[in-house]
């Protein structure tokens, strides 16, 4: 099990390492990506109690502390909202999720194939910082 999660995170990071996504916060960097429920395969999804479909994304936020070496992770708060264009809003409820050293916010939400939607992310690492990300992405069905 432990090596399934550790794959997992890997699989999280890796997204987040070649898209460059990050929000530099006061002292932290704020990663987050945006997937369909797919892209997992149905064991780590299983693992994690997450819903695997065609119509399910998934929001994943990193905090790391950029002013220490090696960049480690932190722990933090995070809330947020994705809003398609007719301004419909849905509550991202994150939940926090431990492997090793990596520390992740995983949110679902249900999309509708091919739409934009502006997410807007509050981050609170405490004193390290605490700030808001937007973005905006186009979500597909798979």
């Amino acid at each position: 099990m432990c090596r399934l999660l550790i794959t997992f995170a890997c699989l999280l990071w890796s997204f987040v390492a070649t898209a460059e996504q990050f929000k530099a916060i006061k002292d932290i960097e704020a990663h987050y990506v945006v997937f369909n429920s797919t892209f997992l395969t149905p064991k780590v999804a299983r693992a994690y109690d997450l819903k695997r479909n065609e119509y399910t994304a998934i929001v994943n936020i990193s905090l790391l502390d950029r002013l220490s070496v090696g960049k480690p992770v932190l722990a933090g708060k995070v809330k947020g909202t994705a809003m398609n264009l007719l301004g419909q809003s849905k509550v991202l409820e994150f939940r926090e999720v431990r492997e090793g050293n990596a520390i992740y916010y995983l949110a679902q939400f249900s999309i509708v194939n091919q739409e934009l939607y502006r997410f807007t992310i509050d981050v609170d690492a405490g004193i390290k910082g605490k700030g808001q990300i937007k973005f905006n992405q186009t979500l597909y069905a798979e």
